[in-house]
């Protein structure tokens, strides 16, 4: 069942909207869902599905910049839809498949240890309703470099370091295909990194992408310099 509108308590700033992946039931994304929406932003979550995300769309704010974000296979399905959906003004792609990927067939022990590390999070994943277990092991589209050309708008891919599902020098790879990509890799980060260990950390930088969508040419407002570089 779908999550309907979050609604931010302050002035809202625009509308995210979560596509789940392989299986995935729309309720394994509330935690990321309340953390984008408390920084301003409405936010509703579907299971893939590219018509729900369509009525969806129709609902949001158009006066407001409208992202689509994705998981897993809700990844590719974020980035079709903004391929062929002119109001989308940006998409987060997280945990993107592509050629190559492998799959998994083992024990739900293990599908545990390849998707996160984070207890919470694993703890939801083990509910009854979370979604279909064993789907990591079925097949599914990849995003390809002539699939992503089709993609006007910015991008953020935001993938985990360690995802042994989808290795992220074969995602960085593809990724330059984009003609307007931010690519964040999350150090020693598994599969469903918008849910993992670092999902504190993901959540703003995404919420960083979002501003820069909501100001169009504004620059970033934090600067990573490297160590030492302001020692005089």
């Amino acid at each position: 069942m779908d999550i309907d509108w979050l609604e931010p308590e302050a002035t809202t700033r625009g509308s995210v909207i979560v596509i789940a992946g392989r299986g995935e039931r729309a309720s394994v994304y509330r935690r990321f869902a309340r953390r984008i929406a408390f920084d301003g932003y409405r936010v509703a979550v579907v299971e893939n599905d590219p018509a729900a995300v369509g009525r969806v769309i129709a609902d949001a704010d158009a006066e407001l910049p409208i992202v689509v974000a994705g998981s897993d296979s809700g990844a590719l399905t974020a980035l079709d839809v903004a391929a062929g959906h002119p109001a989308v003004a940006g998409v987060v792609a997280a945990g993107l498949l592509v050629a190559g990927a492998d799959t998994f067939s083992g024990e739900w022990d293990g599908e545990l240890e390849v998707r996160s590390a984070c207890p919470v999070h694993r703890g939801v994943l083990s509910s009854a309703d979370a979604l279909d277990r064993g789907t990591l092991g079925g097949e599914t589209p990849v995003a390809t470099a002539n699939s992503l050309v089709h993609v006007r708008v910015p991008v953020l891919v935001v993938h985990g370091g360690a995802d042994v599902l989808s290795p992220a020098a074969d995602v960085r790879a593809v990724a330059s295909a984009l003609p307007d990509a931010r690519v964040v890799i999350v150090r020693d980060g598994l599969h469903d990194i918008l849910n993992d260990v670092s999902h504190r950390s993901v959540a703003a930088e995404i919420v960083q992408f979002l501003e820069r969508l909501r100001l169009p040419g504004t620059p970033d407002i934090l600067l990573r310099e490297p160590a030492g570089a302001l020692v005089q």
